[in-house]
């Protein structure tokens, strides 16, 4: 198997984390890229395999404006000091992926400068996308060109030609014999040219085996990007969503849809789409500041952890620090910090330990990397799942009450269960597998085998529930378990006719919470749909999807007229625009002007 099917991700922006100068100077190299040697043993220890660190080449300011692909930044230090970064991590058992800024250059690139200088007679006037020799932009440089997001700092390559496909696969070449790295992440991959990525896909399986190839993918569907001809993966901003609302809405119904819909995207097959989970990153919140109750951290971090997908850590979440995103800065989300502050963050931070925790399981437990997705039980609050693989059953359960909750699950008759973090263990009888989920929290129930002696381990002891008490919840049931699975499923399948296919739909609104029916009251709930409710509810679906067709149109539109206020609007850039169809991305569109 691919070493990136078993990877957990730890996150670096570079420039942020080491406290390097807002914009480049191109002086004299400061090593600050030195300063994360020492993070490699913290990143060993919380249970990361894998970096995904960038951007890291020279560039103006943010990293995204490239002026040299073969160069570090100066404000980071030598080519000298990443390739002894990238061996110091390799020493450890860490994958090194590095940030492919190949969408766009900064204006200092050398072949944007040489337009600059030779206009109509520079070798390189069409490495960029409709460079026109008529117009004139903000800089006074006598020419315009399409760039990217509406900021002429970012001038877009002309990914169609094969000069420019020919110079970004020998970057690649050069990036693996230079600094010996593991992959590549494609930023703006959602915009990239297909047939370009196909070419770069070419150049991966030629420099490396399993050389990985992640893109940077807002919405749509995902298979368009991961496929055998482009890319392994691609980011998924779909799971991202729905881990903060859902739980800030305790709706567990909306993350459990998302799941399905991409999994069924990837033909309902554990190897089918192996995507990069994340809950924060260098452009979005961090997860801390997103929670409503910061208690929900810690099933957050359960979930991303145990669903199908390659779970990824951003620096600095892991002790739990916060960032908002702010309207016209990313500082926030991009600050310096220093290991030394954190020292004994594994033994002290519960975020810290939390996370060091579910690392070590992720890396020692196969189903969950490998495993099949199973959903088990479902309320508004209360979700759980197992992931099974070579005849190892992973069950799952989470829980964002206030209050803890009795779940009854089906299991194998006599089949004993550990919770991989309090140790407790459960035997399941009759089929059933009866546990008390703590409030705000998760645990990952993991098969024990016969003659194990249960260890107690972590702050969630008492997960389980002993024989007694068993016997007890068998002879007074309470209302939530009498019917166990039974009683959820029923729940379940009445909420889905609310749940239209698009997830910021109606899958955001928070399920109505109803005591479950029972008996021949609850079966005719689940099997007598009278013709006017389901004709009610597929007009309720049409009615839907025009109100979103017209508001895609809406935003479209909008995207033109800001456009054509800027420049000249090309017939390729109004494809660009009517070919994107997604509502979030649009609004991005829009922001970025």
């Amino acid at each position: 198997m691919p070493w990136y099917d078993e990877a957990v991700f730890y996150h670096i922006y570079p420039l942020g984390l080491t406290g390097a100068p807002k914009q480049n100077a191109y002086e004299e190299p400061v090593h600050r890229l030195r300063k994360l040697i020492p993070w490699i043993s913290h990143i060993k220890k919380i249970g990361c395999n894998g970096i995904y660190i960038g951007p890291l080449f020279e560039s103006v300011g943010h990293g995204y404006e490239t002026t040299d692909y073969k160069k570090l930044d100066s404000r980071l230090g030598t080519n000298e000091d990443l390739a002894d970064f990238v061996t110091g991590c390799h020493k450890e058992g860490i994958r090194v992926i590095l940030d492919g800024v190949f969408n766009h250059t900064g204006r200092d690139f050398f072949a944007f400068q040489d337009i600059k200088r030779n206009r109509e007679n520079s070798p390189y006037k069409d490495w960029y996308c409709n460079v026109n020799f008529w117009g004139n932009n903000e800089y006074n440089d006598g020419f315009t060109y399409e760039n990217w997001g509406g900021y002429n700092l970012l001038a877009k390559l002309n990914q169609k030609n094969p000069a420019v496909r020919d110079y970004i696969g020998d970057v690649v070449r050069f990036w693996v014999s230079e600094f010996d790295i593991d992959g590549i992440r494609l930023d703006a991959a959602d915009v990239l040219d297909f047939e370009f990525m196909k070419a770069l896909r070419h150049v991966a399986n030629e420099v490396k085996p399993d050389f990985w190839l992640m893109g940077e993918v807002i919405h749509g569907d995902y298979t368009r990007w991961v496929n055998e001809g482009t890319l392994h993966s691609v980011t998924n901003y779909h799971l991202h969503k729905a881990l903060y609302s859902g739980h800030n809405d305790h709706n567990y119904f909306e993350i459990a849809h998302t799941v399905k819909r991409l999994y069924a995207m990837g033909g309902n097959r554990p190897d089918g789409l192996k995507l990069y989970n994340f809950v924060d990153n260098h452009d979005v919140a961090r997860i801390y500041s997103k929670l409503n109750n910061k208690a929900h951290f810690t099933p957050v971090h359960v979930l991303l952890y145990t669903l199908p997908g390659i779970p990824s850590v951003y620096y600095g979440s892991e002790f739990g620090i916060e960032g908002k995103k702010e309207k016209y800065s990313d500082d926030s989300l991009r600050p310096a910090l220093s290991l030394a502050d954190y020292e004994n963050a594994c033994e002290e931070n519960p975020c810290t330990r939390l996370i060091a925790a579910l690392g070590k399981i992720r890396q020692n437990t196969p189903a969950l990397s490998y495993g099949d997705y199973q959903e088990m039980f479902l309320t508004n609050r209360q979700y759980a799942f197992s992931r099974n693989a070579q005849g190892q059953s992973v069950i799952v359960t989470v829980n964002n009450d206030d209050s803890d909750y009795v779940m009854t699950l089906s299991a194998g008759n006599g089949v004993h269960y550990k919770g991989a973090l309090s140790g407790e263990t459960v035997s399941a009888d009759d089929g059933r597998f009866v546990v008390n989920v703590k409030a705000n929290s998760g645990e990952i129930w993991l098969p024990v085998e016969d003659g194990q002696r249960p260890v107690e381990t972590g702050e969630n002891k008492g997960a389980g529930i002993k024989a007694k008490e068993k016997k007890k919840i068998k002879e007074e049931p309470d209302k939530r378990t009498k019917t166990g699975m039974q009683t959820e499923i029923a729940q379940t399948e009445e909420t889905k006719t609310r749940i239209v296919d698009e997830p910021e739909m109606q899958a955001k609104k928070t399920q109505t919470e109803k005591p479950a029916e029972t008996g021949k009251k609850a079966e005719k709930t689940q099997t007598e749909k009278p013709v006017e409710t389901i004709k009610e509810a597929i007009e309720t679906q049409m009615e839907s999807e025009a109100f979103e067709k017209g508001r895609i149109f809406g935003l479209q539109e909008a995207i033109l007229a800001i456009m054509e206020k800027k420049g000249p609007v090309t017939d390729q850039m109004r494809k660009d625009v009517r070919e994107n169809i997604y509502h979030d991305s649009l609004i991005t569109w829009i922001k970025s002007f």
